[in-house]
């Protein structure tokens, strides 16, 4: 049946019809789609499928309401190469990922923004094929941050009028009924299908930037808690909560005219959660409340619900807070992440509460420590199922109503605050994929670089000789008889044939980078060799295998220490050519104290250079997916990740240099990189290569590797170990459940 309203309106109307507040009375009364989706029809004429009960999401099926617990995976919009508002996903792409997701035991999948009508059509069209066993979304709207921010009110009237913009575009793009204009960084285009029947509900908005939440509740003090047909905010609400309110009862209203309700919630994290932490650092993560419990629906009876996006790492209370140290998991070890849940799951006593963002990356790279080693980064793909198959399972057993892990696809557009600063010039960090930064990686669905499949790391020389774009050299080194390189966006990849098998425990082999104008032309690790041109970077692989930084270009001690004075920096080792190497290390603490902070905390990193021994063959029962380097009989080969050669976006051949601004690193283009490669026996310290120690080695006349800088990416995509980890603990999840 065709339906009689449509909302296929252009920006001009959009913004006619915020400016009025939405007079819908102008618009005829919508008829629901004719669809096989069983659901309960209301004596309104309002169809619904899903509704809150109590402190549960309840389902229509068989002819009862039956409780129904959310198992579920974000989804994101794009693939490597492509910034986030591109939103390059096909129809090919999104019907394996369904089906995946599916046998993954996930029953839900949850979407923060609109995404190209591709999407909905192919949601539709994968269900009708599924009858019997639906795959379900949560629908986000993305909140208007920047103009947010721009305002720094979230209640003024640019604010109210974008958010308002994106609810109407996000229900005609749910059922099928707009037309969205293009615009830079969204979605558009002619949406036609209806995915409304699939849909499980609506969560609204964003994190929360709690200084914003704070400054709009300063200047609308003393407003008028906002009354709506179907959301009312609570006397006890505060103006942020009220525009949340608003903004619910929008939703409402649009959505009323298609003929349906669902369940409504609003984004929230565990900064702005209506909790006090006592062990927080930081003043802003626990500045101010946004708390669900200060809405509540007038005439929605599908209902509403409270959400949040809670990571066992962060903030930081979660190792500090003493409050959290009295409840113990299921193996007898204390664990603040469960005892959060509690506290949160308490407060919300008689609601419904989702967790819809948990997880953990399995990157290279670390943001943040916790108890339990629940950390933000460092996880192989095995560890990071375990941890995430662990959390899902507090989540059930503190009684939420839903667990949406975070998330199925890597993307690599991601930032991460400890890796940023050297991941230069920012828009091109989609072209290469940076191991070191952890939100790239938290991903089930691997995105892999181009190489990182075809060329494995496991002492075995046969797949070299399918790498086309590989380089080959004698390096003229005694103890070498070939080298081969080559690099994909990931990695620099180095083969090393010698003329005796490899014994990492008697001897070391060393390769030196030289990529700018400076660094180290002795060195301990040299013995008594000189160059003539000094290295940056030094891979040592043997007994101690790791990457480490000539002490005046080490960029992590320029920029933490020098300019932001969190350590103290040895004046000797910022002179050129100090002849030491100092570790590759990434930040974790900032240095703070009072009364910037709560309290004093010191500053913290963790070494990032060391390199782990293994095979990243994932066929091989030992696999390692964070394995660096493997050695058998005379063949030595290592991948080296990007950032700690210095390189600041390899797609364009940019790299850290010795300058600085006195805030910021610089970069400049170089032509490639210089290799020196030698070997020391660990017994005699002969060191094997770097000339006869009576001149300087000439390093320009040594092999440099050089590339064509590219604009697109290439990548493997492939399950990564912690799919199957998900798969069976999603599948001892029934369902429907009462839990």
């Amino acid at each position: 049946m065709k339906r009689n309203i449509r909302l296929r309106m252009s920006i001009g109307l959009v913004a006619v019809l915020v400016a009025s507040y939405f007079s819908w009375h102008q618009f005829q009364t919508a008829g629901a789609e004719t669809t096989s989706v069983e659901n309960v029809k209301l004596a309104n004429g309002m169809n619904v499928k899903f509704r809150t009960e109590g402190e549960k999401i309840e389902i229509y099926k068989d002819k009862k309401w039956q409780p129904f617990f959310s198992k579920g995976v974000n989804v994101g919009a794009t693939y490597p190469g492509h910034d986030p508002g591109e939103l390059a996903t096909d129809q090919k792409t999104l019907l394996r990922w369904f089906a995946q997701i599916q046998n993954m035991g996930a029953n839900v999948i949850r979407v923060y923004t609109i995404h190209n009508p591709i999407f909905y059509k192919t949601l539709v069209e994968y269900n009708q094929a599924h009858k019997d066993n639906p795959l379900y979304f949560i629908q986000g709207v993305w909140s208007p941050e920047e103009q947010m921010l721009k305002d720094y009110d979230a209640l003024s009237g640019s604010s109210l009028k974008a958010f308002k913009k994106e609810i109407i575009y996000a229900v005609g793009a749910v059922y099928g009924d707009i037309d969205i204009p293009a615009e830079s960084g969204k979605a558009s285009g002619k949406y036609r299908a209806n995915a409304g029947p699939y849909l499980l509900g609506w969560s609204v908005g964003t994190e929360w930037d709690p200084e914003l939440v704070d400054n709009t509740d300063q200047v609308h003090k003393g407003t008028p808690p906002f009354q709506g047909d179907y959301f009312k905010a609570k006397e006890n609400a505060t103006p942020f909560e009220s525009m949340l309110a608003e903004m619910l009862n929008t939703l409402a209203t649009f959505e009323s005219k298609e003929g349906w309700q669902h369940p409504y919630t609003f984004t929230n994290w565990v900064t702005t959660d209506p909790l006090k932490h006592p062990g927080e650092v930081e003043r802003n993560e626990d500045l101010v409340s946004v708390d669900a419990a200060h809405i509540q629906p007038a005439n929605w009876q599908a209902g509403y619900f409270a959400s949040f996006h809670a990571y066992p790492y962060y903030p930081d209370f979660f190792r500090f807070d003493q409050t959290l140290t009295n409840v113990k998991n299921d193996k007898g070890e204390v664990d603040t992440y469960k005892a959060y849940l509690r506290q949160l799951k308490k407060h919300f006593k008689g609601m419904p509460v989702m967790i819809t963002e948990f997880g953990v990356p399995s990157s290279l790279g670390v943001g943040h420590l916790t108890g339990l080693d629940r950390n933000q980064g460092g996880n192989t793909e095995e560890e990071q199922g375990n941890i995430n198959a662990d959390l899902l399972h507090e989540i059930v057993q503190e009684n939420y109503a839903g667990a949406i892990l975070f998330e199925w696809q890597d993307e690599w557009f991601k930032r991460t605050w400890n890796t940023m600063d050297y991941e230069m010039p920012a828009d091109r960090r989609k072209y290469w994929l940076n191991v070191l930064t952890n939100e790239q990686l938290f991903g089930i669905d691997g995105y892999f670089s181009s190489k990182d499949g075809p060329l494995k790391i496991d002492g075995n020389m046969n797949d070299w000789k399918q790498i086309e774009d590989k380089k080959e050299w004698n390096p003229g080194v005694p103890g070498w008889k070939k080298m081969q390189v080559a690099h994909d966006e990931a990695y620099l990849y180095i083969a090393g044939e010698l003329d005796h098998n490899f014994d990492s425990d008697k001897e070391m082999l060393y390769v030196g980078m030289d990529t700018v104008k400076g660094g180290n032309r002795h060195a301990r690790e040299m013995g008594n060799r000189k160059l003539s041109e000094g290295i940056e970077t030094l891979i040592s692989i043997g007994k101690q295998s790791q990457v480490s930084m000539a002490s005046n270009y080490n960029f992590h001690t320029r920029l933490w220490g020098e300019m932001k004075g969190n350590f103290p920096v040895n004046p000797m080792e910022m002179k050129d050519d100090s002849g030491v190497f100092t570790p590759w290390k990434l930040i974790i603490d900032k240095k703070s104290k009072p009364p910037q902070e709560v309290r004093d905390r010191p500053y913290k990193d963790i070494q990032m250079g060391e390199l782990r021994r293994g095979t990243t063959d994932p066929a091989d029962p030992n696999y390692n997916s964070l394995a660096m380097w493997q050695a058998k009989g005379n063949v030595v080969e290592m991948r080296i990740p990007w950032m700690l050669l210095g390189f600041s976006d390899p797609s364009s051949l940019n790299v850290i240099n010795y300058a600085n601004d006195g805030k910021k690193l610089q970069t400049e283009n170089v032509d490639g990189i210089h290799l020196v490669p030698w070997m020391v026996d660990g017994q005699t310290n002969q060191v094997k290569g770097l000339g006869d120690g009576k001149a300087a080695a000439d390093v320009s006349k040594m092999p440099m590797y050089t590339w064509e800088p590219w604009d697109e990416a290439h990548f493997q995509e492939r399950l990564k170990k912690s799919y199957a980890i998900m798969q069976k603990a999603f599948r001892e999840i029934p369902e429907t459940t009462n839990q």
